[in-house]
Formats: C-alpha cells, structure tokens, sequence
C-alpha cells in the first residue's frame, strides 16, 4: 500500500473581532473560558486536526478587539478563503473571524507586528447607562477633559513606562514608544486612542486611571508628569475597568503610513 503524501502546513494568518463580556481574556486558560480556547476548538472541528493559534494581543478578561490577529498552522486542504465563512455557523455569535490570508512561514501573529492601536471608552454622565455597562466606564463625576488631553500628550515619544507598568508582566524592558495619543469627547463619551510599538501589562488601563484622576482634580498636569517620571507604579492611579478597553487594530507595516491614516482606523 502506497503511503500518502505529506501535506505541506500552510501559516494562515486570521483577522477576528469579539465582544469580551463573557470571557476570561483572551490567551488560554485551563479551567477559564477565553477567547483562544473556544476558537481553537471550533478550528481544530472545521480543520479535522488539532489547531493551536498564536494571537497578537493577550486582552484581559472583560476587554473587547475590532481587529485582533492570530496566525496557526495546518494541512488541511481547506481553501484558506472560505474559513471565514465556515466559522460562520461554528463560533459563538460574540466571536467573528473577519479575514483570513496565507502569509509567509516566518509570519508571527505577535512578533511580526509593528504596533497595536487602543482605544478605551468612558462614558461621563451622573446617570448610568444599561445598555453600555460592558462597554464603557460608566463615570460620575464630572471630568476635565482638556486637562486630561494636557497630561497625556506628555506620554507620546519613547519612553520609560514603569509607572503603569502593572506586576506579574513579563516584560523586561519598560521603554515603550507611543507614536499618537488622542483624547476627544462627543456629548458624554470620552474615548482615548492610543497608538504604540507595544505596550506593558496593564499598561493602558493605568494610564486611563491616572489621567482620569487628572480630569477630576485630584491630580495637577504636573503632578501627573511627575508620577510618570518618577517610574512608581504605587504612586499611579487605580487600574481602570477592563470594560472600556477595546483593541482597535494590528498593524504589520510602515509606521509613518500608519500615522498619516489613523484617524481612518475604526
């Protein structure tokens, strides 16, 4: 009997948004529900192998993606095109893969990028609003959203982020660089976009926590750039809610392009 050929992996690189409500982040947990596992699972029905998929992002639990990216390997003769549409029937209605290309071998999902772009959502209103309790930081008391803009243009260029660097993160190195940092208010939605090579654990939502604190008062513009300087994280503000956090995109090109269309992204 004639053995059958080897088929040769292809690196499938895919392009998913979800809503993170109901998970425990993104990255595998054993006894946690994630993002990972449930997408590995259905890849691993559709493909007839085991999947095991590498993400550009680790999104903690209650975080949401526009445009996170995996990349895995398989032999399946599957034409890569058609996975979207057959994970259409297969995956959770909260989990929608919206692309998928071959890329070249030495295509890594988290590696290959050349930054990441973040946007966190606070909603600034006396009264709450059902409708988005898991989809923003409902926040009460009034802010100052210019001042707070004032304080985060002092983050953007290469930097020592320490001082909203969170422990447990594996990073060595806390020099990150942060190409843009917008903050825009329309009616009561504040919405903080923040555009880097990569970023530390933790890292955005305790940047948002300490400018917030900025926007109420209880903190000065200097006061806040001093914190930043002085490389403490206990002397940053509260981590704030993984609700308002959103993934926005990958990016695996030129950063000067990237920068001349930003204000394009989703």
């Amino acid at each position: 009997m004639m053995n059958e050929p080897v088929r040769t992996k292809k690196n499938i690189k895919l392009t998913l948004a979800y809503d993170g409500s109901q998970y425990h982040g993104f990255q595998f947990q054993l006894n946690a529900l994630t993002v990972q596992k449930v997408l590995e699972e259905k890849l691993s029905l559709l493909l007839g192998e085991p999947v095991r998929v590498t993400g550009a992002a680790r999104t903690d639990a209650g975080v949401h993606a526009y445009n996170q990216v995996v990349n895995f390997r398989t032999a399946s003769p599957m034409p890569t095109d058609r996975i979207p549409i057959a994970l259409r029937g297969t995956l959770p209605r909260d989990i929608v893969v919206t692309q998928a290309n071959d890329v070249p071998n030495n295509f890594h999902a988290r590696f290959s990028a050349t930054g990441k772009l973040y946007s966190y959502k606070i909603l600034n209103s006396s009264f709450s609003d059902p409708t988005q309790r898991n989809y923003a930081w409902q926040f009460y008391k009034p802010l100052n959203v210019g001042e707070m803009d004032q304080a985060l243009q002092l983050l953007v260029g290469e930097h020592n982020f320490a001082a909203f660097q969170s422990s447990g993160s594996s990073a060595r190195n806390p020099v990150r660089i942060l190409y843009s940092l917008k903050c825009d208010c329309l009616n009561n939605l504040v919405e903080i976009r923040l555009h880097g090579n990569g970023f530390l654990y933790h890292m955005v939502r305790n940047i948002i926590g300490t400018a917030v604190d900025v926007g109420t008062g209880k903190l000065s513009i200097e006061q806040f750039r001093q914190i930043f300087e002085g490389k403490d994280r206990k002397k940053s503000g509260a981590t704030a809610p993984a609700c308002g956090l959103y993934l926005v995109d990958v990016f695996y090109e030129n950063t000067a392009e990237i920068l001349d269309n930003i204000d394009n992204i989703k």
